[in-house]
């Protein structure tokens, strides 16, 4: 099949079928004649394979390593395991911080409960949107984001 095929089969962009060429996820097709990109059923389901992987947020990196797994048959599924428990826990950080970010914006809504002007919108005032020089020079939202190294944020996640 052709590359427009499979991009309707998959529902993946001609443009991201390319990009994984490029990146090594899909190996490079057959070439016909004409030099158009010829792909068999194995392509189709190394492209569903890293599109379910891609549905549950998974990097590039580790779709790699779990296709690598794949292709060495005899390799022990633990590390297969590890990939899916490394990816896990990411999830379940990113979930805590995003109940602290809905706390934050659910704080910052009430503050603006009460119809009135923009001059007075206690939800703009807090993100520091005023006329008025505010008295704390961080204006950041505290918690939002993970903490780099280096990082001063020392806020609770």
């Amino acid at each position: 099949m052709k590359i427009g095929e499979l991009s309707k089969m998959t529902g993946t962009p001609v443009e991201t079928i390319r990009y994984y060429e490029r990146t090594g996820l899909l190996p490079a097709p057959a070439r016909s004649e004409g030099n158009y990109r010829h792909y068999g059923e194995s392509a189709l389901a190394r492209l569903s394979f890293i599109r379910r992987c891609r549905s549950l947020d998974m990097s590039l990196d580790e779709i790699r390593t779990l296709l690598a797994l794949a292709d060495a048959e005899e390799s022990d599924c633990q590390a297969a395991d590890s990939v899916i428990d490394r990816h896990l826990m990411h999830v379940k950080e990113r979930l805590c911080e995003l109940r602290i970010l809905l706390k934050q914006l659910q704080a910052l809504r009430a503050a603006c409960a009460e119809p009135g002007s923009v001059s007075s919108c206690g939800m703009l005032r807090q993100l520091g949107i005023t006329t008025e020089k505010p008295d704390n020079t961080d204006n950041h939202v505290p918690g939002t984001h993970r903490a780099r190294s280096g990082s001063t944020d020392t806020t609770k996640r």
